[in-house]
């Protein structure tokens, strides 16, 4: 019942904030500026795009910069292959659930080899030995089961992306084994918690200057790499089928990891 009572209390706290940017005035639209039919709710989603960059400014940005600056970095690289390792877990059932067996037997190899010699996950071993690192989720899962994207959409805290992306993040959350192996709601998974957070958010500190020296328009720079990203990855980097254009990124580089353009991680 906490784990119900956790993303309850998540799901209450998401809607307040989408409340309070729509209320708080949606978003002026640049003068000139042409709508995009992915992007029906533009001004909303700009409206929550600053909201978002507002929190991370004041909030995640100075603690990520503190975390890279004070923190050593063998210490930074063993919690991201920890938190890797148990994104392995679930890259095995996408894998499955796509029908790419090979792919699964691979994540599945880097969950094993990594846990044993990689001692718990907190070294890379795997990928030395040739077993690649791959991150799916069930965005792209029901992308390649045919489910179109649908409009863009920004959501509260999380940052950029689709309605099929949305509804593939609760799944992603329940199947999620980091609330399997701690406890939802003690002080130690908020301190994990808390640690993947802004271990995610320290690893795109870098690309920030290169955005916004090539950006005119730091939103629609954003909404193009994710949307250009996930396009890429539902056909695991193959040209899209025609119903599915791959939409053009602004900034070049930048699609490689949307995450990076707005923290986008899972909590």
């Amino acid at each position: 019942m906490s784990g119900a009572r956790h993303w309850f209390a998540t799901a209450r706290m998401t809607c307040a904030l989408v409340c309070l940017a729509v209320l708080s005035g949606c978003a002026s639209l640049p003068a000139g500026h042409q709508t995009d039919a992915r992007d029906p709710w533009e001004r909303y989603n700009r409206a929550m795009f600053e909201f978002n960059t507002q929190v991370d400014d004041a909030v995640i940005k100075p603690v990520a910069e503190g975390y890279k600056e004070y923190v050593p970095e063998p210490i930074r690289t063993a919690f991201g292959h920890f938190f890797s390792n148990l994104g392995d877990i679930v890259n095995t059932l996408h894998h499955l659930l796509q029908g790419e067996p090979s792919k699964a037997g691979n994540a599945a190899s880097r969950v094993v080899i990594n846990t044993t010699v990689g001692v718990l996950g907190l070294g890379d071993p795997a990928g030395s030995m040739g077993y690649a690192k791959t991150n799916e989720d069930f965005g792209q899962t029901f992308g390649r089961w045919g489910s179109e994207p649908g409009p863009y959409f920004v959501i509260p805290l999380l940052g950029p992306s689709t309605v099929r992306d949305t509804v593939g993040r609760v799944a992603d959350f329940a199947v999620d084994p980091f609330d399997q192996i701690f406890s939802v709601g003690t002080s130690t998974e908020w301190t994990v918690r808390g640690t993947r957070i802004v271990d995610a958010r320290a690893g795109f500190l870098d690309m920030e200057s290169t955005l916004d020296a090539l950006s005119f328009d730091r939103y629609l720079s954003v909404r193009d790499a994710y949307l250009a990203r996930r396009a890429q990855q539902v056909n695991d980097g193959r040209t899209p089928a025609p119903h599915q254009p791959a939409p053009k990124a602004s900034v070049d580089g930048a699609a490689g990891d949307p995450a990076a353009l707005q923290f986008s991680k899972r909590w």
